[in-house]
């Protein structure tokens, strides 16, 4: 596949270590920067045949077969309806749009235009992730009650993530997104998200957005998603998921502590790891960050689905419900109440009604809970369908 790339910063030079690695033959053709030394220097490092500054030239190259938005937040919907209007498969980053309504104009154009589209959500594509999911697909964990997902490091990288207007928030726009799709497909994405409560504050940096944030999502079967977002933490990047089930319990650490861990006084000054604040001392290095964090599973779906004629696993509807989620965030955030998620074109399964688990003991009795005692007896506690009266009992193990 002939990409052409749209950006040429931190984000677009991971994507283009990740295609260009490991002998993989789907290749970046072009680049796009509005600043042509910069798409200079980006075609020269990965060996690319062209490069410019006029996003359309780029986009409507016959050569190219692909596209991959790798742009700030508020160069999206432009760089998408170019797409659509040229007839080729994009790829965008994370979030997909500033908010809600600019995600569906994009799913919008690029429905109505018949072309491919996929939603980098990195995250969802880790490998302890993907592994965690078929196992709660295949009923490993029981219902789904509760999950929770956490992103937080110092800050991002460029300067436009820190201008409320051109990122469309702060935390909560930029790693808001990855926690909330984490939770939605542990959750289930046929289950409709009702309701959003959330706290923000602008807690340590002189701007206009949070630089902290923590949530929860309700589900419409009664599921909760949490979600935990910063900007303010320091050490590192802190990547971690929890699930509950009736059934069992997934934890998940992505990043900030690998399993490698170096010491050393700082001669050398090596890269570390994303968002790592220090080059001396106790380390913790990732050894192939691009895994680590999806990279190459993501790209593989994205490309494999362009081939096989089916949808991603990421897929621009899922980069819309995430951002209608996130509005909801927003609001409740200024009217410190549950906000209800406004999704206009839900494609979700069923109605997914709330129901509680009840799990029977015998005919008269449900089960609350079986414990092995440290004698080796085991002790059941029940409650009477009728009365509702609670007793326990000593029972053969």
């Amino acid at each position: 596949m002939n990409i052409a790339m749209l950006g040429s910063g931190f984000i677009a030079r991971f994507y283009a270590n990740t295609l260009h690695a490991q002998r993989r033959k789907d290749r970046i053709l072009s680049v796009y920067s509005r600043n042509i030394v910069n798409a200079k220097k980006f075609a020269a490092d990965f060996g690319l045949s062209s490069y410019g500054s006029e996003m359309e030239k780029i986009i409507q190259d016959p050569a190219v077969e692909a596209v991959i938005v790798a742009l700030p937040n508020h160069l999206h919907e432009e760089a998408v309806l170019a797409c659509a209007a040229a007839k080729k498969a994009v790829l965008c980053t994370k979030p997909l749009g500033r908010n809600a309504r600019e995600a569906k104009r994009m799913l919008e154009a690029v429905e109505k235009a018949g072309v491919f589209a996929g939603y980098l959500e990195d995250l969802c594509y880790t490998s302890k992730f993907l592994k965690s999911l078929a196992s709660i697909k295949a009923g490993s964990l029981g219902k789904i009650l509760w999950t929770k997902s956490r992103e937080a490091h110092p800050g991002p990288h460029s300067d436009w993530f820190w201008d409320k207007e051109k990122s469309g928030g702060g935390a909560i726009i930029d790693l808001g997104c990855h926690c909330v799709e984490i939770s939605r497909n542990f959750i289930g994405k046929g289950v409709r998200p009702m309701e959003v409560m959330c706290w923000a504050d602008t807690q340590v940096h002189p701007i206009d957005a949070e630089d902290h944030a923590i949530g929860l999502v309700k589900y419409e079967n009664g599921a909760i998603g949490q979600f935990e977002v910063s900007w303010t933490f320091r050490g590192g990047m802190d990547l971690r998921d929890e699930v509950m089930g009736t059934e069992g319990t997934v934890w998940l650490n992505g990043f900030l502590r690998t399993g490698f861990e170096m010491f050393t006084t700082g001669k050398g000054a090596n890269y570390i790891a994303e968002k790592a604040e220090s080059d001396s001392g106790w380390l913790f290095p990732v050894g192939d960050e691009a895994h680590e964090l999806g990279y190459p599973q993501m790209f593989s779906d994205m490309f494999d689905a362009m081939e096989q004629g089916r949808e991603p696993l990421e897929t621009f509807y899922d980069g819309y419900v995430v951002n209608a989620i996130l509005d909801a965030a927003f609001l409740s955030a200024k009217s410190k109440k549950w906000e209800t998620v406004m999704l206009d074109d839900w494609r979700g399964e069923g109605s997914g009604s709330e129901e509680k688990s009840r799990v029977s003991y015998d005919e008269k009795y449900y089960l609350i809970k079986k414990e092995l005692l440290p004698n080796g007896e085991a002790k059941v506690i029940l409650k009477d369908k009728v009365s509702g009266e609670i007793k326990q009992a000593t029972v053969k193990n």
